[in-house]
């Protein structure tokens, strides 16, 4: 029991060190990549040649020219814009925002999902079997099957 309340604290902490994390990103996820990318952008910003960004990079004019086509055509790696940044001088930033809202709202609505998917399978058969429960035992079943899912945190939640 004792584990079981320990890996219900530690994965409550994780979500909600994950939602404090994501919650920085969720103003730049509102931000429209330019159409040629942030490297093309920056670097014409910047007034700097495809030579210079390329010496930098220790690449060729045709090198950084492809690079920048690799991030318009959403193709390049994240190793690749880190060493775009690091020539830049810069750092590349990265994340995931829910789009729920936050990590907690996700587990939300899939422990609710998942829930109410056993709730209503269980109420059908009882129903075939004259034994139905009323719409308000039907919510509390789903209301207290979701905490439980929720906390144990249980990998079918994502089946």
């Amino acid at each position: 029991m004792l584990t079981l309340l320990n890996m219900r604290t530690k994965n409550q902490i994780i979500i909600e060190q994950l939602d404090r994390k994501s919650d920085l990103f969720i103003e730049a996820s509102k931000m429209t990549v330019p159409s040629n990318g942030w490297i093309h952008l920056i670097r014409k910003s910047l007034n700097m040649t495809l030579e210079q960004l390329g010496k930098k990079l220790g690449k060729s004019k045709q090198g950084v020219r492809a690079i920048e086509e690799s991030e318009k055509n959403q193709a390049i790696s994240i190793k690749s814009l880190k060493e775009v940044a690091k020539a830049l001088d810069m750092q590349l930033v990265y994340g995931f925002v829910s789009n729920s809202g936050s990590f907690s709202n996700y587990i939300d609505i899939k422990a609710k999902e998942l829930a109410t998917k056993i709730v209503l399978r269980t109420h059908q058969t009882m129903s075939l079997e004259n034994q139905g429960n009323s719409k308000e035992i039907i919510e509390k079943a789903i209301q207290d099957l979701t905490v439980e899912i929720k906390q144990e945190m249980k990998r079918s939640l994502w089946d």
